[in-house]
């Protein structure tokens, strides 16, 4: 994606008295310093002339706007999940193309997320503003009672939800999975933003709105399927694309079994920290309290900016980019934390050894490396694959792998037998890709049992946990050509 680019959204069917005005108004708005535009207009295979006023107009300024075709009508949300895929820009708003919302707002709009304040920006058209043209009263109350049922839903506390401006940052619009095809992309949406637990901000925005006379599309069955959405989703958490992140939003549940880990691994942890691979923060939250600095890095944006959300309290919490295989993002950290923790990480790399090294290079002398990974590649099934590991360790790998990146390994402590049958269950005999919330609830629940007989359980670990010690002087500091 672009930085300094607004992908600016049009689904767009049968709109063909204003789509040309429309496109006109949006490369005409004022934006901020450095910002440019992309126009992407997706036509819902319009049956008047949209599609072709959209595509003369394309002609002329063909790195600007593209426009793309639906061979069937599908609706709205269709039309924006095909633009989704298409924007080239780091923001992106969605512009209905009629001419009911005023483009010269976009600067606005855009400005808490360019000033990393906000995620998602929707533009309300009942806080305090400029100009809104007084029409129907019962879309006015449907509007209120669908907001008011989204918020209970949501926990929000939105005067808007219905808006067609909603700006969000691009990465995070696309890892949403999107299954609306109409009108009820719009509590979707909100729905599934407010469970990511992202930084939503609403903006008043002037609105002129057309009677059914001038085309006006949104009716009473499309408020009777946004009822259903908004009840629909109120009992499910499909709100990341991908195994990986659902995953750990499930664990980010179990808040027993993260601390259980965090109980385990505490008594090696120093003051000054760095943990790679933080994710959404399960382990971060009950480790961060008591340390002078706490780092947390990870390599995904969406994980980057809800541990922001969750932590932005934190004044001796620090977040960043960091790769584990990648020596330039630990330049910063050189020889400055008195430990390293690396849980559920190292396995995702297959560069594992460079990944150490970094780690090795980022403690200071006598700094200690947290390290857990799973154990016992027999029982390496679908639920890894899915979770993107490249293997599971035995103990003497582990060891060996962390005494060649310069570590002395002062012990290596098992973790978590109860949860092996389990785990072999689900991965290498049902084939499963998932954790089952449920079961994880279950799990869950019982921690308080898991801990006092899971040290006496007769068959090996699901995780082990290597602490590894920085020498005073290791071989690797003595000479390079060692």
């Amino acid at each position: 994606m672009h930085p300094g680019l607004l992908s600016v959204l049009i689904p767009l069917y049968n709109e063909e008295a204003f789509i040309s005005a429309l496109l006109d108004r949006v490369l005409a708005a004022p934006l901020p310093d450095g910002i440019d535009r992309e126009l992407i207009v997706v036509d819902d295979c319009s049956t008047d002339g949209s599609f072709e006023i959209a595509q003369a107009k394309a002609a002329t300024m063909p790195d600007v706007i593209r426009v793309l075709r639906h061979s069937k009508n599908m609706g709205k949300g269709a039309a924006i999940r095909t633009a989704i895929e298409a924007a080239r820009g780091n923001i992106s708003i969605i512009q209905d193309a009629d001419l009911e919302y005023d483009p010269r707002e976009y600067a606005s709009l855009i400005t808490p997320i360019l000033e990393g304040s906000a995620d998602v920006v929707y533009g309300s058209r009942f806080m305090n503003a400029g100009a809104r043209r007084v029409l129907y009263y019962w879309h006015t109350v449907a509007n209120a009672f669908l907001t008011g049922l989204c918020n209970m839903v949501s926990d929000l506390n939105l005067t808007d939800m219905e808006t067609c401006y909603k700006v969000f940052r691009t990465s995070l619009l696309r890892s949403i999975p999107i299954r609306s095809n109409r009108f009820g992309i719009e509590p979707e949406l909100t729905i599934k933003v407010a469970r990511r637990e992202v930084r939503i901000y609403e903006m008043p925005i002037s609105y002129h709105g057309r009677s059914y006379d001038e085309g006006k599309k949104i009716g009473f069955w499309d408020a009777i399927q946004a009822v259903y959405i908004i009840l629909r989703y109120s009992f499910t958490k499909d709100i990341y694309k991908g195994t990986g992140p659902e995953v750990l939003d499930v664990l980010s549940g179990a808040r027993r079994f993260n601390k259980w880990m965090a109980d385990t691994i505490r008594p090696y942890v120093g003051k000054r920290v760095l943990e790679i691979g933080a994710g959404i923060g399960n382990l971060t939250g009950q480790l961060v309290s008591r340390r002078d600095l706490y780092i947390v890095g990870d390599i995904d944006e969406e994980h980057l900016a809800r541990l922001r959300t969750r932590f932005h309290h934190r004044s001796n919490l620090r977040i960043c980019t960091c790769d584990l295989t990648n020596p330039d993002d630990f330049v910063p950290f050189r020889e400055s934390v008195d430990s390293v923790i690396c849980l559920n990480v190292l396995e995702h790399v297959e560069d594992d050894l460079q990944g150490l090294r970094n780690i090795h290079s980022a403690l200071r002398p006598g700094g200690r490396a947290i390290i857990l990974v799973p154990h016992g590649q027999e029982i390496f099934g679908t639920l890894d694959v899915a979770l993107g590991h490249f293997r599971r360790y035995k103990h003497s790998e582990l060891q060996e792998r962390m005494e060649a990146s310069g570590f002395h390994v002062d012990e290596i402590l098992e973790f978590n037998r109860i949860s092996r049958p389990g785990w072999y269950l689900t991965g290498c005999i049902l084939k499963r890709t998932t954790l089952s919330p449920l079961q994880l609830k279950v799990f869950d629940r019982l921690v308080w049992l898991w801990r006092r007989i899971d040290a006496h359980l007769p068959w090996p670990p699901t995780s082990i946990i290597a602490i590894g010690v920085k020498r005073e002087c290791s071989l690797l500091q003595l000479s390079p050509g060692i």
